[in-house]
């Protein structure tokens, strides 16, 4: 027993002096080196990151509800801000059959037709849009020749 022991110890002796070293190196086979995957956590905010904008009219504060499903409500209230009154809108409605809203920055002219229809039941052949320089969205509401835009216009 006494000179195995001392031949381990004579061996480990002669490691620590030489040096000794388990690493090897390692073998590349493609020219392009990746990054080993790591563990990518979940994320989990401390707070939403964007403010409810709207909340919906069936809004109840005690139900524990999800902060994006309330940005996406889009109801007629959100999308038709206020109708648009300058000269250059008159002009439009006396001569083109056409009321001029501005209207949400996110709402597509399906949401602004649909709006439309809904507020003040007539029916629209079609809506431009356009976005001012100041940042507000414009939309020209085109209503079918039956109707008249100054009769709704004054309602």
């Amino acid at each position: 027993m006494a000179p195995q022991g001392k031949g381990k110890a004579a061996k480990a002796a002669a490691q620590t002096r030489k040096g000794y070293s388990k690493k090897g190196t390692r073998i590349h086979t493609r020219t392009h080196f990746f990054k080993p995957k790591t563990l990518a956590l979940k994320r989990a905010p401390v707070y939403e990151r964007k403010a409810v904008h709207a909340l919906p009219a069936e809004f109840n504060p005690k139900e524990q509800r999800d902060a994006r499903a309330l940005l996406s409500k889009m109801n007629k209230f959100r999308v038709v801000k206020y109708p648009l009154t300058t000269e250059s809108a008159m002009k439009k409605i006396e001569d083109h059959n056409t009321l001029v809203f501005i209207v949400d920055i996110k709402a597509n002219k399906r949401q602004i037709k649909d709006a439309v229809r809904e507020m003040y039941d007539i029916k629209c052949a079609k809506v431009n849009t356009l976005i001012r320089p100041d940042g507000l969205k414009k939309a020209y509401v085109r209503l079918t020749n039956d109707l008249d835009a100054l009769d709704i216009a004054n309602r």
